[in-house]
């Protein structure tokens, strides 16, 4: 087990080998025995595989070299629409339009995007996660024609791998776990917890191209500035309220 996940990478290039949809249906029906609030699976998954269908939503992930070679892009929906149907088919009342039952239906959602994520790489695929997705949910529920209560939270492109890329970095456990309570860690050892990816060779890199005095500097002014934070929470909280999962002003 340590050999495998140790050496896990996120794959971005892909060879023209076909992903067959047998395969998909397995890695899905496989994937789907991860856990879920109550049982209910609050979440579905498009699987786009026309290349032109994929081009439409390339844009929406800033046209990210993994989208448009990859064999299947899939995006994973908090859905709430199925689950509230069956309710009312049922003669039950569902109350399911708010907030914290977004929140569960995200939780599913991503809990299954992992484990699709895992079974695929097992099989010998590579996967890239784009972290992209909710940026422009608007935009993606548009094109994939989504109904109200179900909202874009996970986006994967599955391929055969065509690169066998370096391992980047990751904190030492010790940064991660804590034992009964919260560690509260002194600054010195905040900035220790860090030293392997200030240290990381192309994260040095990434601070003098974009001529910062930290790598810091380049996630808080150029990767994720507090303006897009903030400006895609609201188009993210907006779209919520447009499906149904948060109430009209």
């Amino acid at each position: 087990m340590d050999k495998y996940f140790s050496n896990r990478r996120t794959i971005r290039r892909y060879s023209d080998r076909e992903v067959s949809d047998s395969l998909i249906d397995s890695i899905l029906e496989a994937a789907m025995r991860a856990p879920t609030c109550g049982n209910m699976q609050l979440y579905s998954v498009v699987v786009n595989r026309d290349p032109e269908m994929i081009k439409r939503l390339a844009p929406t992930h800033f046209n990210q070299p993994s989208v448009m070679g990859c064999g299947a892009l899939l995006t994973v929906c908090a859905d709430f629409n199925r689950f509230t149907r069956w309710c009312r088919l049922s003669k039950a009342d569902p109350g399911f339009d708010n907030f914290l039952s977004f929140l569960n239906a995200a939780t599913d959602a991503i809990v299954f995007a992992q484990q699709i994520v895992t079974v695929a790489e097992m099989e010998g695929l590579g996967t890239c996660w784009l972290g992209t997705v909710t940026y422009n949910a608007e935009s993606i529920s548009e094109i994939l024609e989504l109904p109200d209560l179900v909202v874009p939270v996970a986006a994967l492109t599955l391929g055969w791998p065509d690169e066998s890329p370096d391992l980047v970095e990751r904190l030492p456990l010790r940064a991660i776990r804590h034992d009964e309570k919260y560690r509260a860690d002194s600054d010195e050892q905040i900035v220790d917890l860090f030293k392997a990816k200030d240290d990381f060779a192309p994260n040095a890199k990434y601070v003098e191209e974009n001529n910062k005095e930290t790598l810091a500097q380049v996630f808080t002014d150029c990767r994720y500035p507090r303006s897009m934070n903030e400006d895609f929470s609201k188009s993210f909280i907006a779209h919520l309220r447009k499906r149904g999962f948060l109430p009209e002003k």
